[in-house]
């Protein structure tokens, strides 16, 4: 019997294995993957020492945790794969993105105890966002094993079922206007006479140090950025530039209708 059984070993698949090995979780010989490429699934049993199923079914029956790391189109054709070896005694973890609990559960045909997750791309790295809502049936024992394995990925935060859409389009798309942000801060650089590469690691590091000193300090961000603004200087022109852009009001319609949109994708 395995710990722990991870279908689908794409990017976020692969980032929970390597992450739980990384960090002395649990062992190779505690940890199963199955794939439908086959050969991926190969590439990450030679590449981690981990077990290899040759059905979701077999990966079901013989794992105590599952971890559903696959694409919400494939779940009605799992679910139908590993429905029988879905015992009482065993939890199903999903990432499917926009799959509520219950759907998940409709899918499978009987009330078992499914935990869902959403984390968001830098997992991949062991640094996400890791947002995780308990079926109410787990006791506390189980919820902190279950929280050791996804700190693998990042931090982890509890939050109630009904958060997930906001939760989706606020740190799940995060990363993707962080980017856009980092950019844009670089090609201002550019307009100016920086060197791409230069500019680029400008930017990288002041959104870097800017974070930590916020996490650090503890210090509402407005406060923060009022000690960077000295009277007629040069943060505040810069500042009122992004104020005449709507740059928060478009921060803020970014995360509104990303929530919706999941909220949509939820339903279909």
């Amino acid at each position: 019997m395995f710990e722990l059984g991870v279908i689908g070993v794409g990017n976020m698949g692969e980032a929970i294995v390597k992450g739980i090995l990384n960090k002395g979780i649990l062992n190779s010989d505690d940890i199963v993957v199955y794939d439908r490429i086959k050969d991926k699934a190969k590439a990450i049993s030679d590449k981690y020492g981990v077990g290899i199923a040759n059905s979701n079914a077999l990966l079901t029956k013989l794992s105590k945790i599952i971890i559903l790391a696959i694409k919400p189109q494939d779940l009605e054709d799992t679910a139908k794969e590993i429905k029988d070896y879905l015992t009482e005694d065993k939890i199903l973890i999903s990432i499917l993105a926009g799959t509520s609990s219950q759907k998940i559960k409709a899918n499978l045909g009987k009330n078992i105890n499914v935990v869902r997750v959403m984390p968001n791309t830098p997992a991949l790295i062991g640094e996400g966002v890791i947002a995780v809502s308990y079926d109410k049936s787990l006791n506390d024992s189980m919820k902190d094993y279950i929280n050791r394995i996804l700190s693998a990925l990042g931090k982890v935060y509890e939050v109630k079922e009904d958060l997930m859409d906001v939760i989706t389009g606020l740190s799940g798309s995060g990363p993707a206007y962080v980017f856009t942000f980092i950019d844009s801060l670089a090609q201002g650089g550019v307009k100016k006479g920086l060197p791409y590469q230069l500019a680029l690691d400008l930017s990288i590091q002041t959104v870097l140090g800017s974070a930590k000193l916020l996490q650090e300090t503890k210090e509402h961000p407005m406060v923060l950025r009022d000690k960077v603004s000295s009277p007629a200087g040069t943060t505040i022109y810069g500042l009122h530039e992004l104020e005449k852009h709507n740059f928060r009001d478009g921060i803020i319609s970014a995360v509104e209708t990303a929530t919706e949109r999941s909220k949509e994708l939820g339903k279909n």
